[in-house]
């Protein structure tokens, strides 16, 4: 169920992810949500332009306090950051309380559920809602592979890494078809997309033995009514902490990859001791797990999305041209240039269906 409507007006809590991937749902929202965002706070970015700090083309004030957002009349408090350890800091977590008193309702897709907070509840008013985002659907049951029977295509991006551009790159090649003529369809995995009114589910607070069911379940729901899936995107088979690509492949049983990488990255962020393998060897990995020595369908890597956001123009494109000629692969970033020679890649492919 989601809680937002068209009527609400939104202030993102973004402390210090205005300008870092921490802030990636707060991001994703400003870039692709319908609704109208009023305000963003962040201590560190507060009076800066979005646009200078963000590069994203909409014209929202950046306050340092969920008071000072209340200058703007929001209607909804939404956690636009995931800290690490799932739990808002202190300070932060005053703001929620603050917004709460102050008659919000609040979207939280973080870890730790609020809806039954007892600090929050006391003060919530009859017309206040707390939506946790991240709530394990009913009815589940485990995997049988049942997608590869769909005529759709299915499009599934896997990363070398987390929080590189995977949902960005499914959410770019989901408006391309829609362009195209599609009966295009995202399917969410995570808080985010959800929280941009998506269909899906929260794939980390799925248990395990029932995660491939899960997104089994919203391929068999739709597929059938579509030209097209996209699934979005979460963790890496290469992050020691991740286990959520085996189950999107296992459920979603994809007929085209698209590898996500960020330019000259090459270790896991955070942890420097693994090493980030050449992304031919990468590629090659995902294309033996999908297909599991032949017990699923052989879905291909059709193309590379490069997050080159840290990089000038000049060097971006010369980035693009070096993985191009290293996989042999269509490359682009789709955030700068444009998802079109990874949308014609999946279109020209035929898949394994």
């Amino acid at each position: 169920m989601n809680y937002l409507r068209a009527d609400h007006r939104i202030a993102l809590l973004m402390h210090e992810g205005t300008d870092n991937p921490g802030g990636k749902t707060g991001l994703a929202m400003l870039r692709y949500s319908p609704l109208n965002i009023v305000a963003v706070v962040d201590q560190q970015q507060v009076g800066n332009s979005l646009q200078a700090v963000t590069g994203i083309e909409r014209s929202v004030p950046i306050v340092d306090s969920v008071k000072a957002a209340m200058e703007y009349e929001p209607t909804v408090l939404a956690i636009g950051i995931a800290p690490s350890g799932g739990a808002l800091p202190e300070p932060w977590y005053q703001e929620v309380k603050e917004a709460v008193a102050a008659g919000l309702s609040v979207v939280n897709g973080l870890h730790t559920p609020m809806a039954k907070d007892r600090n929050l509840a006391t003060v919530l008013q009859a017309d206040q809602w707390i939506w946790d985002v991240r709530q394990e659907p009913t009815g589940l049951m485990i995997g049988s592979a049942a997608a590869r029977s769909l005529p759709c295509r299915r499009v599934l991006p896997v990363g070398t890494d987390m929080a590189i551009g995977k949902m960005s790159t499914n959410l770019e090649l989901h408006r391309l078809a829609i362009e195209h003529g599609l009966r295009s369809k995202v399917i969410a995995t995570g808080q985010t997309n959800l929280m941009l009114g998506d269909d899906g589910i929260p794939l980390d607070s799925v248990r395990v033995d029932f995660a491939a069911g899960a997104v089994e379940q919203q391929m068999m729901q739709y597929g059938n009514d579509h030209d097209i899936l996209f699934i979005e995107g979460q963790g890496s088979l290469f992050h020691p902490g991740s286990t959520a690509t085996l189950p999107l492949m296992r459920g979603s049983q994809p007929t085209h990859l698209i590898m996500v990488h960020r330019a000259g990255q090459t270790h896991i962020r955070n942890q420097p001791t693994v090493q980030i393998p050449p992304l031919s060897e990468a590629i090659a990995v995902c294309e033996t797990v999908v297909s599991a020595g032949g017990c699923f369908l052989p879905a291909k890597v059709v193309g590379v999305a490069l997050n080159t956001h840290h990089l000038d123009e000049a060097s971006a494109k010369q980035a693009i041209k070096a993985v191009h000629q290293e996989t042999g692969l269509p490359c682009t970033d789709v955030i700068r240039f444009s998802g079109k020679p990874l949308m014609d890649a999946i279109l020209n492919t035929t898949s394994a269906v």
